[in-house]
């Protein structure tokens, strides 16, 4: 698959995402709307704002992995994609098919670490 047409999917896949999250945090949200329960208490497992605060925190990393492939399509766009941005060797098919946004070669993102 070209590296266009496999960001442009992965982004779809990220954005159908987020949206069912944002639908079941809104659920979430106007199910508990007015209910006076003591969830934190609760025996019978975990608080509603426990719940709340997963979902918040995955879809704050959809929606930074939609804007990660964002980036990586304007690299794309500019004719830098698959260039590292830190020695500016290639990044490597085998790198750029596990991860199509990377924007270093392997050498360098370990290095980093």
């Amino acid at each position: 698959m070209h590296p266009e047409d496999e960001l442009a999917a992965q982004r779809l896949d990220l954005l159908a995402q987020a949206g069912q999250l944002r639908a079941d945090l809104a659920g979430m949200m106007a199910a508990s709307a007015g209910d006076n329960a003591d969830d934190e208490h609760d025996p019978e497992g975990v608080t509603i704002a426990f719940e709340r605060a997963q979902i918040v925190a995955m879809l704050g990393r959809t929606e930074a992995r939609v804007l990660e492939l964002d980036r990586a399509l304007e690299r794309l766009a500019e004719g830098t994609y698959g260039t590292c941005a830190v020695c500016g060797r290639p990044v490597g098919a085998e790198r750029l098919a596990a991860r199509p946004d990377a924007t270093t070669c392997i050498d360098c993102a370990t290095r980093s670490r």
